[in-house]
């Protein structure tokens, strides 16, 4: 299972920026802690050092869905501003949203198709007598490139298939910004009064019930052995 997730200031100030980057911080702790691997596809830098105004992940994982259940909506942190000493506010709010409905591209050899070509442009009499250029198409994204550089075959291709790697990364990324500047259309203004989790304090110290009861779960399940083996 796999899943795009944002994590954003909305249009919150510098604090909110530096909330960002305690969150993620923290996210990323919790998802090694419960074997869910992460790739950061986008960041956007805050306005200052180690701050953030937003984030973009992929997860993969078997129990992404139960993991996320407590992640995702708003997150509050409770605390006074770092930047603006006399400011009187003392919560801040970020969002953790799903950007859904949007395919990652898989980018592997196999699915490029090459062809050879005569170079084109000046280069001497023997410019245009060998199939030294490649053309080089991905044919899931169907994007292309022409590469020429190298008087050699093989030296063309290596580097077609690094240009067109980056090509299709650039075509995906450009996809991801339109979904994110959709997401921060819709998320203007972060949801306030219910969050799903609250921090407070520099220390970032969490304030929130685990809403799945595993831990008293697994006390009961301690209490019930120790009374059976009691029993025995």
């Amino acid at each position: 299972m796999e899943k795009l997730i944002q994590i954003t200031s909305g249009r919150g100030p510098l604090e909110c920026q530096w909330v960002v980057a305690k969150v993620l911080k923290t996210f990323l702790e919790e998802a090694k802690q419960n074997t869910i691997e992460y790739e950061i596809i986008h960041r956007e830098n805050g306005d200052e050092n180690l701050t953030l105004k937003s984030v973009t992940l992929l997860l993969k994982g078997k129990e992404l869905d139960g993991f996320l259940k407590s992640w995702l909506g708003s997150i509050c942190w409770t605390g006074k501003s770092t930047f603006r000493k006399l400011h009187k506010r003392s919560n801040w709010f970020i969002g953790i949203f799903e950007l859904e409905n949007l395919k990652t591209i898989d980018f592997h050899e196999k699915d490029i198709q090459f062809q050879t070509a005569r170079s084109q442009g000046s280069g001497g009499q023997n410019v245009n007598k060998v199939n030294t250029a490649v053309r080089a198409t991905h044919l899931p994204s169907r994007q292309s490139v022409f590469v020429q550089d190298s008087r050699s075959q093989l030296e063309n291709k290596k580097l077609s298939v690094l240009r067109l790697q980056e090509k299709v990364t650039g075509v995906y990324l450009q996809q991801l910004e339109r979904k994110m500047q959709e997401t921060w259309s819709q998320h203007m203004q972060v949801q306030r009064g219910n969050p799903v989790r609250t921090f407070s304090g520099t220390d970032f110290k969490k304030n929130y019930q685990d809403r799945s009861f595993k831990k008293q779960r697994n006390v009961l399940k301690n209490e019930l052995k120790n009374y059976k083996n009691d029993l025995n």
